[in-house]
């Protein structure tokens, strides 16, 4: 028997740039762009005063029926232009945006000249009726147009992949800054507890096994907060070998829903930070703090713990931390999230708002 052929898909070339026109941020920009560039071609009609709302109801009718034909051909093709290789699928968008504006406006000249056959009167206030003109004009324009938003597009596109790219470079840095002295300091730990309570050795090899295997992880642009918290966990077993009864974390998550996904690494760089900067620092130790809440579909997470002197803030590595953090967060969720600093006498927190979803967010221009 014949086994059937599996469907082929189109995978997007590395070099696909065009965003999802069936979107309906995109529609909405479409109309929105039509609109505008009607009402400047009515205002700069010179007998504006006298012709401008039937100006405007004939040059928006047909700019709408332009905009939103050429952005559904390019919804339906999109999948195909972000396969061909860059040059070839901008020639083809390009030649898109050129012939369905054509289509419209040779359309409309027909509907024109039949309204006008029919009726006996002039239909000229609402269609087209130079033909040659006409089309000339549309050609040309919908030719200019058409290659400026294509390189917008590009452009745009270039300019979100160099930031995903700086983030992911700073992602990797931060992956690879474990700190020497983190990993001295537990393998000395680890060291003295195989003579004094193996079991507890072993549980603390296994610890950083799963803390290392975490943070060198390539994959994890967004993880579900529970696998966040569970990180965060596993090193504050460690450190908490070592700083003994110094070291308190009180982890108030109950309302926390532990589905949310995050980007990876956000959650224990700011434990970190509070241990290094904040209860390290003090002789007798202290309690940190992580609170987290949600309240109108936004996640808010907090990490607060004791200062002493206030010299916290100054720190460069904790400054990196953050600006690293702060910058994932608005890549993830295109601006939506932020992180709100606060420094006091005695304390020092981080606070994280960004919005509640269960998948991971997908870049609209794949």
């Amino acid at each position: 028997m014949n086994q059937p052929t599996p469907k082929q898909t189109r995978t997007p070339s590395k070099d696909a740039y065009l965003p999802d026109f069936c979107s309906a941020p995109m529609a909405f920009a479409t109309v929105l762009v039509a609109e505008l560039v009607a009402l400047l071609l009515a205002l700069a009609r010179p007998d504006t005063l006298i012709g401008f709302w039937s100006e405007l109801a004939s040059v928006s009718l047909l700019l709408l029926w332009i905009a939103l034909g050429t952005a559904g051909a390019l919804c339906l093709c999109r999948q195909w232009l972000n396969s061909l290789p860059l040059i070839k699928g901008s020639a083809f968008a390009l030649l898109i945006i050129v012939l369905v504006p054509l289509a419209v406006t040779e359309a409309a000249y027909l509907a024109g000249q039949f309204l006008t056959s029919a009726s006996g009167s002039n239909s000229s206030a609402l269609f087209p009726t130079r033909h040659l003109e006409m089309l000339a004009r549309t050609a040309g324009i919908s030719f200019i147009v058409g290659g400026l938003l294509l390189r917008y597009f590009y452009v745009s596109r270039q300019w979100r992949d160099n930031l995903q790219n700086q983030a992911r470079a700073r992602i990797d840095a931060l992956q690879a800054r474990i700190r020497p002295h983190f990993l001295f300091n537990s393998m000395n730990t680890i060291a003295a507890l195989t003579r004094s309570n193996p079991p507890l050795a072993e549980d603390a090899v296994q610890d950083l096994s799963d803390l290392f295997r975490a943070t060198l992880a390539e994959n994890n642009d967004q993880i579900p907060l529970k696998q966040e918290l569970e990180v965060a966990r596993i090193y504050q077993r460690i450190e908490a070998l070592r700083l003994g009864e110094r070291l308190s974390v009180s982890w108030q998550i109950e309302d926390l829903p532990l589905r949310a996904m995050v980007p990876g690494l956000c959650l224990q760089p700011l434990l970190e930070n509070a241990i290094y900067h904040g209860v390290e620092l003090l002789p007798e130790g202290g309690e940190i703090t992580v609170k987290g809440s949600m309240k109108n579909q936004q996640v808010f997470l907090e990490v607060r713990n004791p200062v002493a002197g206030g010299t916290r803030a100054g720190s460069a590595g904790n400054r990196m931390a953050l600006d690293n953090i702060r910058q994932r967060m608005e890549l993830a969720y295109d601006g939506k999230a932020g992180m709100t600093v606060n420094q006091g006498p005695d304390y020092f927190s981080v606070t994280l708002e960004f919005p509640y979803t269960e998948t991971p967010r997908e870049n609209p221009y794949r």
